[in-house]
């Protein structure tokens, strides 16, 4: 079975060359996933909306380098917009109006992922649910998480969503 074993085994939490620590405020974290993805497993994102600006974005990447899926919350439309990066082409965006941060405020962001979807919860809401396209879960080897906002947390680990 692929995916995770323990955060200590084939989960590497990354430094971008040249930027520091991976969790450190405005530089990218990014986590390295053996064996790829696997059900059961979610990516918690935590931090401060330091202000309204749209660089927040959390990638899920295939073997390829295609983005298998890609989230990014918009402050100037108040959406989350969900999308996928594949044969050289974006596919079309799924558009959520459910908006989970705020200038100035704490934020948590939770993907979880099955055979089928990605699903993207805020603190009692459901956000998105945005299809998994034909490529298998375990093709997915990288998690990338780009903001300029203060991230306090990105974790990836497994568990049960928190949310009803």
């Amino acid at each position: 079975m692929g995916g995770f074993e323990s955060l200590e085994g084939p989960v590497i939490l990354e430094e971008e060359p040249g930027q520091g620590p991976c969790l450190d405020l405005a530089v990218p974290s990014k986590a390295f996933c053996a064996g790829g993805l696997a059900p059961g497993w979610n990516l918690l994102v935590q931090g401060h909306a330091d202000s309204g600006e749209d660089r927040f974005e959390t990638n899920f990447l295939l073997e390829t380098g295609d983005i298998a899926f890609h989230i990014k919350p918009r402050f100037s439309s108040a959406t989350v917009v969900g999308n996928a990066f594949q044969g050289g082409r974006w596919g079309p965006e799924q558009v959520s109006s459910i908006f989970p941060l705020a200038p100035g405020e704490p934020f948590e962001i939770e993907v979880s992922w099955d055979a089928e979807h990605f699903h993207v919860y805020a603190p009692e809401h459901k956000v998105l649910q945005f299809p998994r396209h034909q490529r298998p879960l375990g093709a997915i080897t990288r998690v990338r998480v780009l903001s300029d906002h203060g991230l306090a947390q990105v974790e990836l680990a497994k568990r049960g969503l928190s949310w009803g």
